[in-house]
């Protein structure tokens, strides 16, 4: 099965540290969820300001872990929020980034017993 995530970037970022890399791993399977829902009530409310904020934080994020369909994706929602854009246009950009994010959350949580 391909990797649906690239921790090249983990590892340079901790220069190899183990407990690091487990601290962000942590991190990223527990509040990126946390933050998708929030952007997906945002979007639900129309309110582009609340969902521009969610996806702004979690930009870096996808980027570090490697999910770079998902970073470009989260760059298009932030276009969205700034057009304040109708919801209709955005929805299948923002299920494939739920998708990507949950593969690879399924896929780290296997691989490092979290």
């Amino acid at each position: 099965m391909a990797l649906k995530y690239n921790l090249s970037k983990v590892y340079a970022l901790s220069d190899n540290d183990p407990e690091f890399v487990n601290q962000i791993l942590t991190l990223f399977v527990t509040e990126v969820p946390e933050d998708l829902k929030q952007i997906k009530e945002g979007i639900k409310k129309k309110d582009h300001k609340y969902a521009y904020s969610y996806a702004h934080k979690i930009k870096p994020t996808l980027d570090l872990m490697g999910l770079n369909v998902a970073f470009e994706e989260i760059l298009q929602v932030e276009a969205w929020t700034k057009a304040e854009g109708k919801k209709k246009d955005i929805i299948e950009t923002f299920k494939s980034i739920k998708i990507q994010v949950k593969e690879a959350i399924k896929e780290i949580k296997k691989d490092f017993d979290l």
